[in-house]
């Protein structure tokens, strides 16, 4: 059979099968505006929870300032090649030297893209006789990456220290006929749950077993910890992770991300990541605009920032949890509201709060996670305020009482919605 036949009959796979409902709405919906809590989605004002923009830094005066400048300087293009051919110069090395102090390793490497750095990362570390062992509730871009890995991996149940001892025991006799290494991926904040992902443990099993932990701290750069440097500081085990990747995009509100380690690893990453070797280098522009970022990351006005992301994070959840919601492990920014029902009172309510509330987040359903179970994934920022939190948890609470009666039952029950 011809590709594009079979994808013509295909059904679009398990999001896509969607499309024709969803396009434009529920997926790839159009946020429009300043990035900020209030932004326009489908013609209308919206109370938005959906950002990747924890200190509220897209919209920061300075930030805006030194980026705009940036570009004007360099250009979109600068530096017009990979890292190892023309695309290298004294500020990504700056930048690098940067990031490295900060998270006290030894050296740094930038990534063009957080995503295919953290594949390519996991993919040059191990050869076919190392053996991975992961969290079974890894992000998409680690499975990728593990993917890559022709040797022998095994996953351990979510933060389940019992099971990864199970899976490291398992690991070591592997390693132990191949002469291979063992290397342990682990999430410092899992991005749908907001819970973090146990490096005490895991740190503590480096007393029993001979491995290297790798952790993917996305969420966490930035906001955990005390300074900022992630969750590995927030646990205060900073000098026990062996290789750490932190992404831009969430703390920072701009593209790219980078890995940190001892120099020696670094090096070698640096003459043998694929992703990195033969795709643009990040461009001067952002660069300098991340080291903006970092500085106001490093300081006071940066301490204040996570101050009122954290003071917003916990008025929402404590409230959530008040209101007898169920919002699981969450710990950091990251609030999942949980609540029981289908796809269509899952589309209904998403369609109330959007339309008639003016509420925007992102929301979860089955295939995703499993079928009777709806997921409203919130995101706090420092942009937010008290009374975006109280606004939302009083909608939320109108909204399970309507859910109890039966309001969202059917197809179609909102009738104040318009897509345009």
């Amino acid at each position: 059979m011809d590709i594009f036949e079979r994808i013509s009959k295909d059904s679009g796979g398990p999001i896509g099968q969607y499309r024709e409902r969803a396009d434009g709405y529920f997926a790839f919906p159009r946020l429009e505006g300043e990035m900020g809590p209030r932004m326009t989605f489908n013609g209308r004002e919206v109370l938005c929870w959906s950002l990747n923009n924890y200190l509220g830094l897209a919209n920061h005066p300075e930030i805006r300032r030194v980026d705009a400048e940036a570009a004007a300087k360099y250009g979109l293009a600068a530096p017009m090649g990979a890292r190892m051919m023309t695309g290298h110069t004294r500020m990504h090395e700056h930048f690098e030297h940067e990031l490295a102090d900060f998270e006290k390793k030894e050296a740094a490497y930038l990534f063009n893209f957080g995503y295919q750095g953290i594949v390519s990362t996991i993919d040059t570390l191990t050869t076919m006789h190392d053996v991975i062992v992961y969290d079974n509730e890894a992000h998409a871009c680690l499975l990728d990456g593990i993917r890559l890995h022709i040797g022998n991996k095994y996953k351990y149940r979510h933060n389940n220290m019992e099971d990864l001892e199970k899976k490291l025991k398992v690991a070591t006799e592997v390693v132990a006929k191949t002469g291979g290494g063992i290397l342990v991926i682990t999430e410092g904040v899992y991005g749908m749950t907001g819970a973090l992902g146990d490096l005490a443990g895991i740190v503590a099993l480096k007393k029993k077993y001979n491995f290297r932990i790798l952790i993917d701290d996305a969420h966490g750069f930035g906001v955990m910890g005390p300074n900022g440097r992630g969750t590995s500081e927030h646990f205060g085990v900073m000098d026990d992770i062996d290789i750490y990747i932190g992404a831009y995009a969430k703390a920072m509100a701009i593209i790219g991300g980078f890995v940190a380690g001892p120099k020696y690893v670094i090096e070698f990453l640096r003459y043998n990541m694929r992703s990195q070797m033969y795709a643009k280098s990040l461009p001067l522009a952002i660069v300098e605009g991340c080291e903006k970022r970092l500085e106001i990351i490093r300081s006071a006005e940066g301490d204040a920032l996570r101050a009122q992301l954290w003071k917003v994070t916990r008025a929402l959840q404590q409230g959530f949890r008040d209101l007898g919601f169920d919002i699981g492990p969450a710990e950091a920014c990251v609030t999942p509201v949980h609540v029981q029902g289908d796809v269509v009172q899952a589309t209904n309510i998403a369609m109330d709060l959007r339309e008639n509330y003016r509420i925007f987040c992102s929301v979860i359903t089955y295939p995703v996670i499993p079928k009777g179970m709806i997921i409203f994934r919130i995101i706090p920022t420092a942009a937010h305020t008290m009374d975006d939190v109280n606004y939302t948890l009083n909608a939320f609470k109108e909204v399970r009482e309507k859910l109890d009666r039966g309001y969202y039952d059917g197809d179609g029950q909102i009738p104040n919605m318009r897509i345009e």
